[in-house]
């Protein structure tokens, strides 16, 4: 397990030894030395996060009831985020009251949701599943607390065992926590618990009821909508969720993040304290053990394949299609047939379709092409292959027969949003029929890039060329990253660039001590006049505007009244990210042009519009510049 802790995001990475994959009973085999880092391992598994938008599954809310639709049998739930969430019957727990099961087969009868829920009515929710796309979060009313060994369900009856463990395990682990007081609540024993003992059980359940008592203190304090318990961060989540003496080894990037991992299993599991290592290495963790080009494959939709074949990967609003060719591949030996070229490659297919299910985290319906096959043993074989791969997939699948048509439908649990919404957001280009990677995503691997060039290069300062919207990524919020990044590296940088530059684009212009950088970084001079389009009103300065100028931003003086024109102004003062101006003259009086006209005309200007790299709050196109004769002199 890699986790690599960054200053806008975490990512955790599970790699795997091919045909060892998460073994279902504990091994005693000492930790592997490799001649290299990752040799002999696949990546499995990707988990990303951002700071900016942490996952809310886990999270408990108290809400406060917006709407009850009983032809949907469900209820709308106000718990102070953008969009409500949804609470459907099956997931009600009220005590005293029995709420309907209505799965298949049951029956219609028992209460009904309106008369468990009213409009107004204080509830206390956890999030199951994140908001996705243009829904709101799956809510319910039976709350979970999930420790290392045990699931607490404060509403819950009796004890359940995972069933990822095999059966005279799971039939010990009954009799060890049959003596357990669970206080009229439940629990379940996860698979984490192979080898636990009472001890182990009776210490956590201690654990847990102490954060259901906060948790209750909580909510009879706290008015709704309010968030009253925080699920812990990805990378807690994911050792102590996944973590366990089947994995070698656990290696961190990050001092911190290292102690508090080291500290969670001093108190949960201190026979695998010793297993978490810090990485102290020049190199970066996660391109040190392959892990970079893994992440940055989940954005194509091309997968190939060992023999030439290859997998297209389309994403709709309903399902996902998978779809298998045979590409260059055209069988091997003289006796090679048809049949065995298309059965070689859907076997392929199938384990690198759970394979990608896997890295890319694709949930909701998925429908699997293979390449069609005659006879049914084959069709047999390739289904076998399929569901033996998916039996080491953590998350719960479903798999339909495979079809005359060589279809298999299957279904995989959507929790959250995989990778591939993460990294990315809708093109403008192509309308969202694709992708590309997003100013963050960008904005923090080039965080990445500075760093390495301040250890590379002796300068003392550099001008970086690149898209303003991913430099405003770095430079926004009063340059907070920057000088952050400066003060850890001891170097300077600035940034110039324009909107027309693709947002990857990453170039070195100059570098060099601090006064030869600035000289050529600085747009303007003071006392240097210039045609600028104001484009806003200022936020925070009354009558004052604002003009942007492929991200350099300059507050013009008394233009609140010219927004959407252009205007002549003289620089009073020069920064490395913005500059103050004042108007100069008053436009003439008869002046008839509205928003969006040029004054360039009116006062008998005309030259080159100057276009030089800025770096700055929020960028915005529509504003140039123009230099007039006087100050080009």
């Amino acid at each position: 397990m890699l986790v690599s802790v960054n200053r806008g995001e975490t990512r955790v990475a599970l790699l795997e030894a091919p045909g060892t994959v998460a073994p279902r009973k504990p091994t005693t085999r000492r930790r592997r030395k490799t001649t290299r880092p990752g040799a002999g391992y696949q990546v499995a598994e990707l988990y990303l996060e951002r700071r900016s938008a942490r996952s809310i599954v886990g999270n408990i809310y108290k809400g406060r009831v917006d709407n009850v639709l009983a032809g949907l049998e469900a209820a709308f739930v106000d718990i102070g985020l953008e969009k409500n969430g949804f609470l459907h019957v099956d997931e009600i727990v009220l005590s005293g009251v029995e709420a309907p099961r209505r799965g298949r087969g049951s029956s219609r009868e028992g209460r009904q949701i309106t008369d468990m829920l009213k409009p107004g009515q204080d509830v206390v929710v956890q999030v199951v599943k994140d908001p996705l796309k243009t829904k709101g979060a799956r809510l319910s009313m039976d709350l979970a607390i999930a420790g290392r060994y045990m699931v607490y369900a404060p509403y819950g009856e009796g004890v359940g065992v995972s069933r990822r463990l095999d059966e005279p395990e799971r039939e010990r682990l009954r009799k060890q926590a049959a003596k357990l007081d669970l206080k009229g609540a439940g629990a379940i024993i996860r698979t984490a618990a192979h080898g636990a003992t009472r001890a182990d059980l009776e210490r956590e359940l201690q654990y847990l009821f102490k954060l259901g008592e906060v948790l209750q203190k909580r909510v009879a304090e706290t008015p709704a909508p309010a968030l009253v318990f925080q699920e812990a961060d990805l990378s807690v989540r994911v050792v102590r969720d996944i973590y366990s003496e089947h994995f070698e080894r656990a290696i961190v990037d990050d001092a911190k993040q290292h102690h508090r991992l080291v500290s969670f299993f001093t108190r949960t599991a201190p026979e695998l304290v010793d297993r978490v290592e810090l990485w102290e290495e020049e190199q970066p963790l996660l391109q040190a053990f392959g892990v970079e080009q893994v992440l940055d494959s989940t954005l194509s939709r091309r997968v190939d394949l060992p023999s030439g074949g290859y997998l297209v990967i389309d994403y709709a609003e309903a399902l996902t299609v998978i779809d298998v060719n045979s590409g260059s591949f055209i069988g091997r030996g003289k006796g090679a047939r048809l049949e065995d070229t298309i059965t070689k490659t859907n076997l392929e297919a199938a384990d690198e379709v759970v394979r990608q299910l896997r890295l890319r985290d694709i949930g909701g319906i998925i429908v699997i092409d293979f390449i069609d096959m005659a006879r049914a043993r084959n069709r047999d074989a390739v289904l076998k292959t399929l569901r033996k791969a998916l039996d080491e997939d953590r998350t719960k699948t479903f798999v339909v027969e495979i079809s005359p048509l060589g279809l298999v439908e299957m279904t995989r649990q959507n929790v959250t949003e995989g990778v591939r919404e993460i990294m990315t957001r809708p093109c403008p280009t192509c309308g969202g029929e694709g992708v590309i990677k997003s100013e963050e995503t960008l904005a923090i691997e080039f965080e990445r890039r500075l760093r390495d060039l301040a250890k590379e290069r002796s300068a003392e300062a550099f001008l970086i060329q690149m898209n303003p919207r991913v430099s405003a990524e770095i430079t926004g919020n009063d340059e907070r990253v920057l000088h952050a990044i400066e003060e850890e590296t001891g170097k300077w940088f600035h940034f110039e660039g324009s909107e027309g530059l693709p947002l990857d684009h990453f170039a070195v212009l100059l570098e060099g001590d601090r006064e030869q950088v600035l000289e050529r970084a600085l747009p303007f001079r003071e006392g240097e006049e210039v045609h600028v389009e104001i484009v806003e009103p200022h936020m925070y300065s009354p009558g004052d505007a604002v003009a942007k100028i492929d991200g350099y931003i300059i507050q013009v003086k008394g233009g609140g009244r010219h927004v959407g024109r252009k205007r002549l102004v003289r620089i009073e003062e020069v920064g490395r990210t913005a500059a103050v101006a004042s108007l100069v003259g008053e436009p003439e009086a008869a002046t008839d042009g509205g928003p969006g006209e040029s004054g360039g005309a009116e006062d008998g200007v005309e030259s080159k519009p100057r276009r030089r790299g800025r770096r700055g709050g929020r960028r915005r196109s529509g504003a140039r510049a123009e230099s007039t004769p006087a100050a080009s002199e």
